[in-house]
Order: C-alpha cells, then sequence, then structure tokens
C-alpha cells in the first residue's frame, strides 16, 4: 500500500473502528430485562428493534462524518480538536446507556441527555470548520437524541420516582 494510500484509508478504519467500540459499549449497557418490560412507555415509542438499526446509521453517518472532517484537517492540531470533540461526545452517549438501562436511572439520564444533546451540537459545529458535510451527517444523530430526550421525559413522568 502506498504512503498516500495509507494516509487516506488509515482515518477510515479509526473512526469506524471507534464507532464500533462505541456502539458496542452501548449494547453492552442496555440491557431489556424485567426493569425495563415493567415501564410504562408512551404508546408512541418505536417498537424495540427499531432502535438498533437507527443506532447503527447513526453510527456510521458519524464515522463517515469523522473521515470527511479528518480528510480536510490540515494540522495535528485540528485533528487533535475532531478526537476531542468526538471523544466527550461518545463518552456522554455511552453513560446515557449506563445510567437509563444498567442504574436504572431515567431521572438522572435525562439530566445526562442535555450534556449529549449540547455535545453533538458542539461536534457539528468543529466538524464544519473543516467540513461542512461532516456536519451534516450528523443531523440524523441530532434529531435522534432529540427524540429519545422527549421520549426519556415521557418515561419518567410515567414512572417517578426512581430510587
Amino acid at each position: 500500500m502506498s504512503h498516500e494510500r495509507g494516509r487516506m484509508v488509515k482515518p477510515v478504519f479509526a473512526a469506524f473502528a471507534a464507532a464500533l467500540v462505541v456502539a458496542s459499549l452501548g449494547a453492552a449497557a442496555t440491557q431489556l430485562g424485567p426493569w425495563y418490560y415493567a415501564l410504562h412507555k408512551p404508546s408512541w415509542q418505536p417498537p424495540d428493534w427499531l432502535f438498533g438499526p437507527a443506532w447503527t446509521l447513526i453510527f456510521g453517518l458519524a464515522a463517515a462524518a469523522g473521515v470527511s472532517a479528518w480528510r480536510h484537517a490540515g494540522t495535528r492540531r485540528a485533528r487533535v480538536k475532531i478526537i476531542a470533540a468526538f471523544a466527550i461526545n461518545m463518552g456522554l452517549n455511552t453513560l446515557w446507556s449506563l445510567l437509563f438501562f444498567r442504574l436504572h436511572r431515567p431521572d438522572w439520564a435525562l439530566f445526562e441527555v442535555g450534556f449529549l444533546w449540547a455535545s453533538i451540537l458542539v461536534l457539528m459545529g468543529v466538524l464544519w470548520s473543516f467540513s461542512h458535510l461532516a456536519s451534516y451527517l450528523l443531523l440524523p444523530y441530532l434529531l435522534w437524541v432529540s427524540f429519545a430526550s422527549v421520549l426519556n421525559l415521557a418515561i419518567v413522568r410515567l414512572n417517578a420516582p426512581f430510587s
């Protein structure tokens, strides 16, 4: 593999590996057991089977956004900025699943989802300066987390208090 081709391919593998790690962490934290099935949920909640394909699409688009921004970032400092923005977002994404599904605290997850949502906006802003396309690729993620926030609020209202 030529040096130039390797420089173009490595970000693709890195981005998709990072997306796979975050998706795997989120999946491991998501336990749809008796506690989850006993929750009262709004009638408009999508079926459980839809969440996997939705997140697969979102993580695939996020990986593509990372690759696009990386290829347009001209300096090491710019790439570190991209990685930092993704890392913060990925941490918040995983934390939400832990709070909601592992700790059984939708109320804490509702508080945390505001930070997750803001981190997506920040990430979109960071990527915008390198690639408008990269920023646009995160729009489904922002919309899905917006919807998930409203769903989280409905679950809290239907089931509170939590302890």
